[in-house]
């Protein structure tokens, strides 16, 4: 398949958080925006024009994604649409996960009923991490009713969750929730991977060479230190109802041609 008009919406994943563009100030690259150049350089090696947006915003729950993001987004007459949400209201104790799969295959219909592709994704499996590991029940059902989603509906599902190599802390960013620009490059390739483009070797997949011991004396200062700077603010935000992507505007509204630099542009 070579689309023509893909639009991202979703959260601070699909934003691309912590993955510095370094042409623009406080704006981030990530996978989304890695796959759409891609796509983007298919679309011309057979002389078709392509256009991206990116309406994704960190911090955003389900309801704003399947509600005036996918609006927005199927305002541009998308083609392909990668659809990521729900992981952010799985982080609140209170989040009923069969509403949430009904509410996203509600928006997923929507989407393939105007005849455009559907790319959805499931959460990196959070197993080894020291506080996230607490949701994996949770996590883990939330993928299998993606699956279930996307077999329905006919989608494509990016499957992070047995990507095993995510499971690697080097991937993640110090704030232990968001990937590397080298994450977000992977994540990309197997995006492509997961679209139909298999020409290439699964070098994304590929373990990162071992990681020197860390002591238990570094790990500990490792954790606190964390909390500090990253944990602490997060509860205060849920405790005053604030959100890390209050007064954020998406980052790419209208679609537009994609172009990144060489380094930046194709997956790796």
């Amino acid at each position: 398949m070579t689309w023509s008009r893909y639009v991202a919406i979703g959260d601070s994943f699909t934003e691309g958080m912590s993955d510095p563009d370094p042409q623009v100030p406080d704006r981030y690259v990530g996978w989304a925006d890695r796959l759409a150049a891609h796509l983007s350089a298919k679309a011309a090696a057979e002389g078709r024009d392509f256009g991206y947006a990116n309406l994704a915003v960190r911090g955003r729950l389900l309801a704003d994604v399947e509600g005036p993001q996918l609006d927005a987004a199927l305002e541009l007459q998308p083609d392909l649409v990668s659809i990521v949400g729900g992981p952010n209201d799985l982080l609140r104790p209170g989040a009923d996960i069969d509403d949430l799969a009904d509410r996203l295959e509600a928006a997923v219909a929507k989407i393939r009923a105007t005849g455009a592709d559907v790319l959805m994704s499931t959460t990196a499996d959070p197993g080894n991490a020291p506080v996230l590991k607490r949701i994996r029940p949770r996590t883990s059902v939330f993928t299998a009713n993606i699956w279930g989603i996307a077999q329905r509906q006919g989608a494509y599902v990016l499957d992070m969750w047995n990507l095993r190599v995510l499971r690697d802390p080097r991937l993640w960013a110090t704030d232990r929730l968001h990937l590397t620009t080298q994450g977000h490059q992977r994540v990309a390739a197997q995006a492509a991977w997961t679209l139909g483009d298999r020409d290439t070797e699964r070098d994304w997949a590929i373990p990162l060479p071992p990681a020197p011991p860390l002591s238990r004396l570094a790990a500990v200062r490792g954790h606190a230190a964390w909390a500090q700077e990253y944990l602490g603010p997060w509860v205060q935000r849920r405790l005053t109802g604030r959100s890390s992507g209050d007064n954020v505007a998406p980052k790419r509204p209208e679609l537009t041609p994609i172009d990144l630099p060489t380094d930046q542009g194709e997956p790796a």
